[in-house]
């Protein structure tokens, strides 16, 4: 018997499993990469919420738990995919401009915001109000992590890329067996495939579309990430990442000429320099309607999880969520009380 059937390995999957195998837990990993939200992701990891420069919840917790666990992943898969850089937020006026520095003063936003506004000048885009700097940030190559790791578990003779068959799942007294494995404990890690999942359909996993380019421009010349309507991601070969768009009606995984244009309409306003379109993707980003994410038991199968609902913010708050989870299962510690799914199911009683 092993300790854990983990299904879906995108980050919140990845975090579980790596977590599992550092405490010296059994696993076996199902991903039919039909989900491909994490593979897509634009990676940035940013402690700030640049909209209303206010601090993300529990950032520091999380910057604290995810990037060991992260490096750890690179030292022992001999890969790089942690790629630091600053964030530059376009300022647009001199009110902006104080607003800037009245957070970069709150205890709580000094570790992340530089209060010197950066004025370096970039070919082709105009900015007279400066830029401010945020701290801690970069982007994941999400890509590279998710072939290392899956050969990984490849290796380890523990993945299947079989799609999964809830009917297939026998309760036993204290453990499930699926197919022929028995496990003390299903984690379902699908991210908007939840929908399809009989056990955890019923809660409240919106689904955000987010659409993203990617463009090479060889006059740009960045060596920072800027953030502006959208922001442009600097990967290397005078390629950009820029995103992203937010479609809250559209449940599919294809890129759309409204979502390109929208893109484009955007990035036009930022710079001025020709540029090329090499690639264009879509995905459907695991997001709940009060902002927090899915994490706990099944009411009535003990042996069933979930942890869901990363949003945006996957890279970031995917192990620290996977750790809670861990924790709550071996040591009966208690989820904390804005993510435990408990309150889905109180409010549906309600």
């Amino acid at each position: 018997m092993i300790d854990y059937i983990i299904v879906g390995n995108g980050l919140a999957g990845i975090s579980f499993a790596e977590i599992a195998l550092q405490n010296n837990k059994s696993i076996y990993v199902f991903d039919n990469n039909s989900q491909p939200s994490s593979r897509v992701a634009g990676g940035l990891y940013n402690p700030v919420v640049l909209k209303r420069f206010s601090e993300v919840w529990k950032a520091k917790d999380q910057i604290d738990f995810a990037f060991p666990l992260y490096h750890n992943i690179q030292s022992k898969l001999n890969v790089f995919f942690d790629f630091e850089l600053p964030i530059l937020r376009k300022l647009y006026s001199v009110e902006e401009q104080n607003n800037w520095f009245q957070a970069a003063d709150k205890p709580n936003l000094a570790p992340f915001l530089d209060s010197k506004l950066v004025t370096t000048s970039y070919n082709s885009i105009l900015s007279p109000f400066h830029y401010g700097k945020v701290k801690h940030t970069g982007y994941l190559e999400i890509s590279i992590l998710i072939e290392a790791y899956t050969n990984y578990l490849k290796s380890l003779n523990c993945f299947s890329s079989e799609p999964f068959d809830y009917d297939n799942i026998d309760f036993l007294e204290n453990e499930v067996q699926y197919k022929g494995i028995k496990a003390k404990h299903i984690i379902f890690a699908e991210g908007f495939g939840l929908h399809s999942n009989p056990f955890f359909n019923d809660l409240p996993l919106d689904g955000t579309k987010g659409e993203l380019l990617i463009i090479k421009a060889p006059n740009l010349k960045l060596d920072v990430v800027i953030k502006s309507s959208v922001f442009m991601l600097p990967i290397g070969n005078d390629l950009y990442k820029v995103g992203a768009t937010y479609d809250w009606s559209d449940k599919t995984n294809n890129p759309t000429e409204a979502g390109k244009q929208e893109l484009i309409e955007k990035l036009n306003e930022l710079i001025s320099c020709d540029y090329e379109i090499v690639q264009h993707f879509a995905g459907v980003r695991p997001t709940v309607k009060d902002r927090r994410p899915l994490v706990g038991t099944h009411p009535k199968y003990p042996q069933l999880h979930v942890l869901n609902g990363l949003g945006t913010r996957g890279v970031m708050l995917g192990p620290y969520l996977a750790n809670q989870l861990f924790e709550h299962i071996e040591n009966q510690f208690p989820l904390e009380k804005e993510i435990d799914i408990i309150r889905c199911y109180k409010k549906n009683r309600n």
